[in-house]
C-alpha cells in the first residue's frame, strides 16, 4: 500500500528535504540537518508541516457527553476556545491514542489525533458513538496543518501571515475568516517552545507555507527535530511512551485522567492502577557516558533486565545522553542506578526526571 502525501509534499521535495515514511505518509525528516533545525526552534522560529495529523469534529446536542465518554480529561462546561490534552483508553486502561480536544463552540468540538492512528481511532470513535445524539465527521482529508514554533513565532504569525494571535494564551484557539474560508489557529505545539498551530484547507496551508519560506525569518523543520524537541521536554509519542499496552498511569500522565469525572471508558481500570500501583512505568535516565540509547535497548539493574528504552538521544539542547524508558516500578525511583545495554557493552546511568529541558510556553 502506497504512503499518503500531504498537501505540501511537492514543496518539501523542491527544498531538497530528506523524505521518509512516517505514520502512513511520506514526510520530510530534515532539510538541512536536525541540529540546525532543532536550534532554530529553540532560539528563533521553525515551521513544520503537520498536515498528516488527523482531525475529527463532534457536533450536536450530546457532543459534550460523548467527548467526556471517550476522553480521560474533563471538558464539562469548558469555555469556547479552550483546549485539553488527554487520552482515549480501552476498558482495560490501555491507550487508544493521545489527542487534543478543542472546544470550538456550544455543541462543537474539534479533535486532533495522531497520523498513524487515524483509521483505528476513527473506527473506534464511530463504534463508541452509537446511542449518542451527535454528528461525527472525519475531516482529516480536508485539513492541512502548519506548526510555527519558537520564541519568535508570535511575531512571525502576526507580521508574516497577518493572523491575529497575540491575545491567545497557551492551550486556547479561535477561528478566523481569511480569504473566504474559516481557519483555526491555536497556541499549541509539540516542542516545549511558544508556538501556534494553524488548520485550513490545502490551498490555504500551501499559501501560508510559501509566505513563511519567503520571509527569511523562519526555518523549515522536519520530523527529525520534532522528535528531539518533544523528547527533551518529556512529551510522549504514541507507540513509544504510550500504546495499547502502556496506560496513561504507566506513562506518568495521571494528571490528564480525571478520575472524579462521572464516567469515561477505562476509568475503572485506571483508578485501580492508581490505587494499587503499576508494575512498570515510564522514567527518565541520564547516562554517565556519551553513548546514545535507542528505542528497544535493554535497561538493566545489577545485570538483570528490568525494562526497555522507549526514546533516546544525545540531547541537542543540553549535550547530555538521555532517554525515556519503560522499567519495572521497583527500579523507577529518582536516583536509582541503572545500566543501558548498547550492543555488547553496558553503560551506567541514573534515574532522573523525564523533563530534560524546561518548557518555555507563553502562559
Amino acid at each position: 500500500m502506497e504512503n499518503k502525501r500531504t498537501c505540501l509534499y511537492d514543496k518539501h521535495v523542491a527544498l531538497g528535504a530528506l523524505i521518509s515514511p512516517f505514520g502512513g505518509f511520506d514526510m520530510p525528516i530534515q532539510y538541512s540537518n536536525i541540529i540546525d533545525e532543532h536550534n532554530a526552534v529553540r532560539q528563533h522560529c521553525g515551521v513544520f508541516d503537520v498536515s498528516h495529523m488527523g482531525e475529527v469534529t463532534v457536533k450536536g446536542a450530546e457532543a459534550e457527553r460523548y467527548v467526556n465518554h471517550i476522553f480521560t480529561n474533563d471538558v464539562t462546561g469548558a469555555p469556547d476556545g479552550q483546549i485539553y490534552y488527554g487520552m482515549m483508553c480501552y476498558e482495560n486502561g490501555g491507550t487508544v491514542d493521545d489527542l487534543l480536544v478543542y472546544k470550538m463552540g456550544e455543541q462543537d468540538y474539534f479533535l486532533v489525533i495522531n497520523a498513524a492512528n487515524i483509521d483505528k481511532d476513527w473506527a473506534w470513535m464511530q463504534q463508541q458513538a452509537k446511542g449518542f445524539d451527535i454528528d461525527l465527521q472525519n475531516r482529516s482529508d480536508y485539513y492541512g496543518q502548519l506548526a510555527v514554533q519558537g520564541p519568535e513565532s508570535e511575531a512571525v504569525v502576526e507580521e508574516v501571515l497577518g493572523l491575529s494571535c497575540k491575545e491567545l494564551v497557551f492551550y486556547t484557539a479561535k477561528t478566523i475568516d481569511v480569504d473566504g474560508e474559516t481557519i483555526i489557529i491555536s497556541r499549541t505545539g509539540y516542542t516545549g517552545e511558544d508556538g501556534f498551530e494553524i488548520y485550513g484547507s490545502h490551498a490555504f496551508i500551501q499559501r501560508q507555507w510559501d509566505k513563511l519560506m519567503a520571509c527569511g525569518r523562519c526555518k523549515p523543520c522536519g520530523l527529525g527535530c520534532r522528535d528531539t524537541l518533544r523528547f527533551e521536554v518529556g512529551l510522549p509519542l504514541y507507540g513509544d511512551e504510550l500504546s495499547d499496552e502502556i496506560s496513561p498511569v504507566m506513562a506518568g500522565l495521571s494528571m490528564f485522567c480525571k478520575l472524579d469525572k462521572e464516567e469515561f471508558i477505562g476509568k475503572e481500570a485506571l483508578a485501580q492502577q492508581k490505587a494499587e500501583g503499576v508494575k512498570q512505568r515510564v522514567i527518565g535516565i541520564e547516562l554517565k557516558d556519551k553513548a546514545i540509547p535507542r528505542h528497544g535497548y535493554s535497561v538493566l539493574y545489577q545485570g538483570e533486565k528490568v525494562g526497555e528504552v522507549t526514546t533516546g538521544y544525545n540531547s541537542i539542547s543540553t549535550g547530555k545522553s538521555v532517554c525515556m524508558a519503560l522499567v519495572d516500578t521497583a527500579h523507577a525511583k529518582l536516583g536509582t542506578e541503572l545500566e543501558i545495554q548498547i550492543r555488547k557493552k553496558t553503560f551506567p546511568g541514573v534515574v532522573v526526571k523525564k523533563k530534560f529541558y524546561e518548557k518555555r510556553y507563553k502562559k
